[in-house]
């Protein structure tokens, strides 16, 4: 859902409340940003879900094939932006962002506005190198987070640096034989599942293996880790960031960043 509102300003990682009169006068839903602060609108990406989502989906006529003019959309009420924004990403060279789930969701907002800033001036960008981790049990619920994906390797690679962003998309609810079925028959220049070059991958990442990795391709850098998903999952990756550090304080070091949205 795309909005616009006179002299509303976001940042990266906020939320809003937003009230639909038409469903109900009382209840206000909270609501992640995906859109970027560079963008001219501000935009929420909302899952059908109970009542109230099916009463916005229908009074926004998004059950209807033709174009809806915007003047015939029910009244929307916003409350916010709330919340601190998330400008630590950009303050480091590297970055590991995951998202598990929902948790992916303010992730949108980050790498948009990460790339509106490198095609910008990617000379004043501090960030250099991006590493993307998507969780997630089926990845239908989240379409529009691979629509945004694709976006972004097409543009990547057509401004000639396709390596500023890596992404890895591991699909939690599936394993390796489950999804052989699916690849027999399929062109193998995308993947399958999410239609990207990069192709899906089935079961939980092996954190030690990517956090060894990183830490050999970046041996002198301070490498930002931010997650946005379940404790358990902050857990792990508390314990990594610390374990594949190194003693030397001219080596890599990994700081750990949890988000809670």
């Amino acid at each position: 859902l795309q909005m616009k509102k006179k002299g509303f300003k976001m940042e990266v990682g906020q939320y809003i409340f937003v009230q639909l009169p038409v469903v109900s006068s009382l209840e206000w839903h909270p609501f992640t940003l995906t859109s970027a602060p560079e963008e001219d609108h501000f935009s929420i990406h909302i899952r059908i879900v109970g009542d109230w989502t099916e009463g916005l989906f229908k009074a926004c006529g998004c059950d209807k094939k033709e174009f809806q003019e915007a003047w015939k959309m029910p009244k929307i009420a916003v409350d916010g932006p709330f919340g601190t924004a998330s400008e630590d990403v950009f303050s480091y060279e590297v970055v590991m962002l995951v998202g598990a789930g929902i948790g992916v969701t303010p992730f949108a907002s980050v790498l948009k506005s990460v790339w509106y800033k490198y095609c910008k001036d990617a000379n004043t960008l501090r960030l250099k190198k991006i590493y993307f981790y998507w969780l997630c049990r089926e990845t239908s619920a989240f379409e529009w987070f691979a629509d945004l994906l694709q976006s972004l390797e097409t543009q990547m690679q057509e401004n000639n640096n396709p390596d500023f962003l890596t992404y890895n998309i591991y699909l939690t609810g599936w394993d390796e034989s489950q999804a052989t079925h699916f690849t027999v028959h399929h062109d193998q220049e995308t993947d399958v599942i999410t239609g990207l070059k990069q192709k899906t991958q089935y079961g939980r990442p092996n954190w030690d293996n990517e956090f060894k990795t990183i830490a050999s391709q970046h041996s002198s850098s301070r490498v930002g880790t931010f997650l946005c998903g379940p404790e358990a999952l902050a857990e792990t990756l508390s314990k990594q960031c610390i374990g594949n550090s190194s003693a030397d304080p001219r080596g890599v070091h990994f700081i750990f960043n949890k988000e809670n949205f």
